[in-house]
């Protein structure tokens, strides 16, 4: 029996948040100017990057500055304690950087597991134990030092002052305190700075985080090493020790973010780059993508059961590949195997037109059955960024869970992330997400732990967008579709961002549909061919700009995180 078999009674940990916009409902108006564009999840970090566009900044100034606004206005997934990646466009260059978090020196491929094989319960996901090494400050750094214009201090600023002089706390912010409580207060140094009182700051109330100001200071001053060396690193380390952790400064200091060549692809005259490995972002939306070109998705009605049927199939034999992913050294396969011309044709050629596939029956390329070890909310933020000279970036970085793994370090002043779970902990069981993993991506020490985030640049004829997203195994189905809207369907940007969603991820076999995806009719089709179909408020948000070819930019947040932020800047420079 197969391992996609053994799996498929496996369930998804489906996320709840506010439900997309119905299909007849009219988008907001697009935001639109000539000096540039910011669009990320709080209005407080676009207007950090809008201020850094003002004063002379360029794209790349800008997501940065928006990155480090967000450590101060959005913990939970902000962060200089976790890592992530970034897609840009610079003219004619093209260039993504990988500052993924790693697994510590000290992991072991059974660190998560007990004494018979099977999975400790929450080792992978709460207390520093499930932090790997945090990529962000070297990375945000990084990214700045080959593309940035202004100063690092510049660039670093507007973070420092909304954490010195203070900001208020937003609904959302409370929100997700009040959702995790009860694994915030295990940690008495999270609960001091976090839990006031037993409880989270009210909507409104000036929080300031005079700590994180002072990291944020030293920061720009310094440059990384404020954080991967010295008192810092120590106090993180020390932090970490005493609640069982294995992160420690030498590991912090030894990090390095790495400059990778993009996933490349051609999809319904667009050309895209996005993530490569370690994320497997990239090539779900490439593999999707060409695969529903290859279906002539482009001739098949738009809210009919035929879309929802191809767009199924496709992620479904697009995520069966994932499991093979891991790792760049240690990857079964990747973009040259895995979105080469011949292996997509035999994927579209697959499909069946009229019938659902049985994911148990829908094997990765070239498998060969991996062991198996005996027997979504998630946090991430995304940002794009547009500059008056239509340079692109799109930024994703992460704690994985909300408030990562719990752990704030109070001399630091941000959470650890707890991204040690998106590894195959127990290889061919689910992860947080749902997500079935080979042992392509088991732990190994140094080793960078699989991602689904998918930051992505397209353009064609002077014309050009930068998008992602958070929400876990939902982003690269959600960005893909935002594309498509935009590509083939004459929707403005935010009308794409704001269209209900579906998602399929092979395992489990359901096709997961927001309000309003689905009318009653289509569901009933589409559940006729076989799709076992469960309404579910998607977890992904998607944050774009665009540049366009009259010299125009345009920005649009996503609705389902509480309204998002999307902002220009007008005047040109």
């Amino acid at each position: 029996m197969s391992t996609a078999r053994r799996l498929a009674a496996l369930l998804l940990l489906a996320a709840v948040l506010t439900p997309a916009a119905p299909l007849d409902a009219a988008s907001r108006p697009p935001v639109t100017g000539t000096g540039g564009a910011v669009a990320s999840d709080e209005k407080l970090a676009t207007d950090a990057g809008l201020e850094i566009l003002r004063a002379g900044g360029n794209a790349a100034d800008a997501a940065v500055a928006t990155a480090l606004a967000l450590v101060v206005v959005e913990p939970e997934a902000g962060n200089l304690g976790g890592g992530g990646l970034a897609v840009v466009k610079f003219g004619d260059e093209v260039a993504y950087l990988d500052f993924r978090e790693t697994a510590p020196a000290a992991a072991r491929r059974d660190t998560y597991l007990d004494k018979g094989g099977e999975p400790v319960p929450g080792a992978s996901l709460v207390g520093p134990l499930a932090a790997g090494v945090p990529g962000s400050p070297a990375g945000l750094h990084a990214l700045h030092q080959r593309y940035g214009k202004l100063s690092w201090r510049a660039v670093v600023e507007p973070a420092r002052r909304l954490a010195a002089d203070g900001f208020r706390v937003s609904r959302r912010l409370h929100a997700g305190l009040e959702e995790e409580i009860d694994v915030l207060r295990r940690f008495e140094e999270t609960a001091k700075r976090w839990l006031p009182g037993g409880k989270p700051p009210a909507p409104g109330t000036l929080l300031k985080i005079p700590e994180l100001a002072a990291t944020l200071e030293d920061y720009a001053r310094r440059g990384p090493r404020a954080i991967t060396a010295g008192k810092r690193a120590k106090a993180i380390e020390e932090t970490a020790k005493r609640h069982g952790g294995i992160l420690t400064a030498a590991d912090l200091g030894a990090y390095e973010p790495v400059w990778r060549t993009p996933v490349r692809f051609e999809a319904f005259g667009w050309q895209v780059a996005s993530a490569d490995l370690p994320s497997s972002g990239g090539i779900l939306v490439g593999s999707a993508a060409v695969q529903l070109e290859r279906l002539a998705w482009r001739d098949t009605p738009r809210f009919g059961a035929q879309r929802a049927h191809l767009i199924a199939e496709a992620w479904r034999r697009a995520f069966a590949d994932r499991y093979l992913l891991g790792d760049p050294t240690t990857s079964a396969a990747g973009a040259r195997e895995l979105l080469a011309a011949s292996w997509l044709e035999k994927r579209a050629a697959s499909v069946d037109p009229a019938k659902a596939s049985r994911s148990n029956d829908v094997e990765p390329w070239q498998f060969t059955p991996i062991a198996a070890a005996a027997g979504g909310s998630g946090d991430t933020t995304h940002l794009s960024t547009v500059d008056a000279e239509g340079n692109l970036v799109a930024l994703t970085t992460t704690l994985n869970g909300l408030f990562g793994c719990a752990l704030y370090v109070p001399e630091a002043g941000f959470f650890l992330n707890n991204e040690m779970d998106d590894f195959a902990t127990a290889p061919g069981r689910p992860n947080l997400y749902g997500l079935i993993q080979g042992e392509a991506n088991e732990v190994r020490a140094g080793k960078r732990m699989l991602s689904s985030m998918s930051p992505t640049v397209a353009w064609r004829d002077g014309e050009a967008v930068a998008l992602g997203g958070r929400g876990g195994s939902k982003i690269p189905t959600a960005t893909l579709q935002v594309l498509l809207a935009f590509w083939l369907d004459g929707d403005g940007l935010q009308a794409a961002v704001d269209r209900p969603r579906l998602h399929h991820q092979w395992l489990p076999d359901k096709l997961f549909a927001e309000p309003d995806a689905l009318s009653p009719e289509t569901r009933a089709e589409v559940e006729a061919r076989g799709h076992a179909v469960e309404m579910a408020a998607s977890y992904a948000q998607v944050h774009a700009v665009r540049w366009k070819s009259s010299g125009e930019a345009e920005a649009a947040a996503d609705p389902r995180g509480g309204g998002g932020a999307a902002g220009v800047v007008r005047p040109l420079f």
